[in-house]
């Protein structure tokens, strides 16, 4: 299946990652209702909250405690990141394009949290690929051993496109990948393995060698979060894309 055939969604789609974030802050209605205003009309946040504590987490130096997605059609674009950037934390921040080769349900609704365990990676490309060559070997030969090898429901990749805040980290892309809530804690859950070793063994050794051909084995933050989706503008798509 090619790159296009993959591609999905509708948009212009802004992510940010925060360090040291105030959660609070991020579920105020009243900064919901300040990105309306801006014109986002639809909201994602991702947060290493309690349910999710116990997960495996991957840094590369201080943890990213949040992720935020902004879906931006119509908006006033600088001011939709000034309203992420100045809350209390370090924010980084880049456009994306999105893709969905394993769309996960959705509803939009008022911020209530998913009952998973969602997965943000933060990817590197290595110095040794040239990025035809990673994304060839990430977007087109691992993706379907990631749906293969793991328990996911969900799988939404984003490859950066450019930055939007200054000085942020030279990030490639942001996948996320959402797993059984059991999946924290059980590992047969997060590989979908039945309980079955051998089955489990098979698939951590399959998809281990897949992330290692394209540097995902390293320089890599994992940040595991709580999902919430919030439509903001009166008119915006709901339910599933």
């Amino acid at each position: 299946m090619s790159e296009a055939q993959e591609s999905a969604g509708t948009g212009r789609k802004l992510v940010f990652a925060g360090r040291a974030v105030d959660h609070a802050a991020l579920l105020d209605p009243a900064w919901h209702t300040a990105l309306a205003g801006a014109g986002v009309e639809r909201l994602q946040l991702n947060l290493d909250d309690e349910p999710v504590a116990g997960a495996l987490r991957l840094s590369t130096g201080e943890p990213f405690t949040a992720v935020v997605s902004l879906w931006t059609d119509g908006a006033d674009h600088a001011a939709a990141t000034s309203l992420v950037t100045a809350l209390a934390g370090e924010w980084h921040g880049w456009e994306v394009e999105e893709r969905r080769p394993l769309p996960p349900p959705e509803v939009w609704d008022d911020c209530e949290r998913v009952p998973a365990l969602a997965n943000v990676a933060l990817l590197r490309r290595p110095a040794e690929l040239d990025d035809a060559t990673w994304r060839h070997r990430w977007l087109v030969d691992h993706t379907p051993v990631a749906i293969a090898t793991q328990g996911t429901f969900g799988y939404v990749q984003n490859v950066v496109r450019g930055p939007v805040v200054e000085g942020s980290e030279p990030v490639a892309a942001l996948v996320e990948e959402l797993f059984p809530a059991e999946a924290v804690t059980d590992v047969h859950a997060f590989y979908g393995s039945g309980g079955d070793r051998g089955e489990l063994e098979r698939r951590m050794t399959a998809m281990m060698a897949s992330v290692a051909r394209f540097g995902a084995d390293r320089d890599l933050d994992l940040v595991p979060t709580g999902r919430r989706l919030v439509r903001l503008v009166a008119g915006a798509q709901g339910g599933e894309r």
